[in-house]
């Protein structure tokens, strides 16, 4: 049995509220607001059945609007970078928002991440809707977005949809920041990406071509532990991996594991790529009790279309034109090991 509980709204600094859902299904539990669709907190027992919350968290409406972490949140209409925040269609051109380095960053400074969406209850998790309209951060046309959280056995399953009335390139994600053992980094977690090939970074993080993983320091395709990788990185990981599944379905795309706490996740998704991120500049961010966050406390994975794709062909068609639908499902498995 799912049980949704209806918790007391927070105030906006902005003006009005954020609703407040909680979905338990006795196995797993995820606390949801509408604002920016953020999942807040999410329970997930250990190798002991006793449950912990395992994702970053604020514990107010402005302790989200002062962060750009996108703790928890949804980032569109663009997930990931955009250069130079231009887009072309048709011969137009489109500006867009500038919000890292010149470029666009998750749909922009004010994108999905601190919107306020609609959210209804449905029978196993939560519907969440938001309508961007016509030049919002400076995408094209008016663009309609559906968001299911549900919780299904071990399972988190996050489904988008989206429509524009005009061409537009969508990539959504969810981008939630995981600590699968509550310890103050993820050093002792272990890594595993089942991905063939890496889109090559250039400074500003823009692709510059694929690469094979065959013989990178990169390649996690077998399980790595993630203190050693993040020696062999200082910087930390924030890299795309283009994953085998987007024209075959929902498919394993990685998987996150813990001893300590026995905790595994392994993420299915439909999409073509997998932004792997190590929480590299979210020191100082103020959590949970007002305690600033570390780097490398947690670590996001984030399902979507490859970056700056709107501009690089080569990388796959993100437009959405009128009459086509955006369609990005993924699966959150949660399982334990000895």
């Amino acid at each position: 049995m799912v049980r949704c509980t209806v918790l007391d709204p927070w105030l906006d600094p902005r003006g009005g509220q954020v609703e407040r859902v909680r979905v338990d299904n006795g196995t797993l539990a995820i606390e949801v607001l509408s604002l920016g669709a953020i999942i807040r907190c999410l329970w997930v027992p250990d190798r002991n059945g006793d449950r912990a919350n395992v994702v970053l968290g604020c514990d107010s409406v402005a302790d989200y609007l002062t962060q750009q972490a996108w703790i928890g949140s949804v980032a569109g209409r663009y997930a990931n970078r955009i250069k130079n925040g231009q887009i072309h269609y048709d011969g137009q051109t489109y500006q867009l928002d500038t919000n890292l380095d010149g470029h666009c960053l998750h749909g922009g400074s004010e994108g999905f991440h601190r919107r306020h969406w609609d959210i209804g209850i449905l029978p196993d998790g939560v519907r969440l809707s938001l309508v961007s309209a016509d030049g919002d951060m400076g995408f094209p046309g008016n663009c309609v977005v559906q968001l299911d959280y549900r919780l299904v056995g071990h399972n988190l399953f996050v489904e988008f949809t989206a429509s524009s009335d005009k061409a537009c390139p969508i990539s959504l994600t969810q981008h939630s920041y995981f600590n699968l053992d509550k310890s103050d980094t993820i050093n002792q977690h272990w890594l595993q990406v089942s991905a063939p090939n890496l889109l090559k970074p250039d400074a500003d993080k823009l692709p510059l071509e694929l690469i094979s993983l065959t013989d990178s320091p990169f390649d996690l395709r077998g399980p790595k532990k993630i203190e050693p990788l993040l020696q062999q990185h200082p910087d930390g990981i924030d890299h795309c991996y283009v994953l085998d599944c987007a024209a075959n379905g929902l498919q394993k795309a990685a998987q996150l594991m813990a001893p300590k706490s026995g905790r595994r996740l392994t993420l299915h998704t439909n999409q073509p790529g997998l932004q792997v991120y190590t929480g590299n500049y979210i020191e100082g961010i103020i959590g949970r009790k007002q305690q600033p966050l570390r780097a490398h406390q947690a670590l996001c994975l984030e399902p979507q279309m490859l970056p700056d794709a709107p501009n690089q062909p080569q990388l796959g068609d993100p437009w959405i034109t009128p009459g086509k639908l955006y369609h990005h499902i993924s699966r959150y498995e949660f399982d334990t090991i000895n």
